[in-house]
């Protein structure tokens, strides 16, 4: 009992190390060296592994450029050889056939938080290879690295609801036109799962801005709280909302 919940506590522990309001190069660094241990429980490094990737998206977006003589912002999460350390890393960790396969495909998700070139590869292996777990993989790797429109919209046809809800997000996030049609018909449909109906009505906003507005002010007089707040915070993202529902 006590090292089921010793490692429930790590588990946590690792999970809420990923908050960018805690993050430094010394977490990182632990969040690694986890993720690379052979003896550490595999669910432990597959959370260490994931933990890394809203600090490599804030630094590879936000924060600096990684060139010889750049400064280094006095707020930033991590330097610029802890962002290199943990880029390197994660890609050796995919790359290793004798990391566990749930492992592996964590350290890609992170790792394309912060886009390289050799992830499109990865992410069409992993979508054609048959693996449905490999498959739901790419599709969330789709939604950080572009170029996957056509491989997207044929997700969005797919029985498996995971794969299902990466898409809709791939597709908001990439501003898919040939998903209008389909995430539409999610967000109009009360009986979608809640959760793919949120992410829709974000995507909404995405794809076809102007249009969405209409939707959207509708949305605000949803019952469920979720859907309203939702869409009141799509319609932030939309420029073009009628004068009269401008301010709401």
């Amino acid at each position: 009992m006590g090292d089921h919940a010793d490692e429930s506590e790590r588990l946590i522990a690792a999970e809420l190390a990923g908050d960018l309001i805690v993050m430094n190069d010394k977490l990182a660094e632990v969040l690694l060296s986890i993720a690379c241990s052979d003896t550490a429980p595999e669910k432990l490094r597959e959370q260490a592994a994931i933990s890394l990737g809203p600090v490599l998206e804030s630094v590879d977006t936000d924060e600096f450029e990684i060139a010889e003589g750049i400064e280094e912002p006095d707020d930033i999460e991590i330097s610029a050889e802890t962002f290199q350390k943990i880029q390197k890393t994660l890609r050796k960790l995919y790359m290793d056939a004798a990391t566990p396969k749930d492992v592996r495909r964590r350290a890609i998700e992170a790792s394309v938080r912060a886009p390289q070139d050799w992830h499109r590869d990865v992410i069409r292996a992993a979508y054609s290879s048959g693996d449905e777990f490999w498959r739901l993989t790419a599709v969330f790797c789709m939604r950080y690295v572009r170029g996957f429109d056509e491989q997207i919209i044929e997700a969005l046809e797919s029985h498996n609801k995971d794969i299902h809800y990466e898409a809709v997000c791939a597709a908001g996030n990439w501003e898919v036109d040939a998903a209008w049609s389909h995430i539409t018909r999610l967000v109009a449909a009360k009986k979608t799962d809640k959760a793919l109906r949120l992410a829709a009505i974000e995507a909404l906003a995405g794809i076809r801005p102007k249009e969405a507005a209409a939707i959207l002010i509708e949305l605000t007089d949803s019952d469920d709280e979720d859907i309203v707040e939702a869409a009141y915070e799509a319609m932030s993202m939309v420029d073009d909302l009628p004068d009269d529902e401008d301010d709401l």
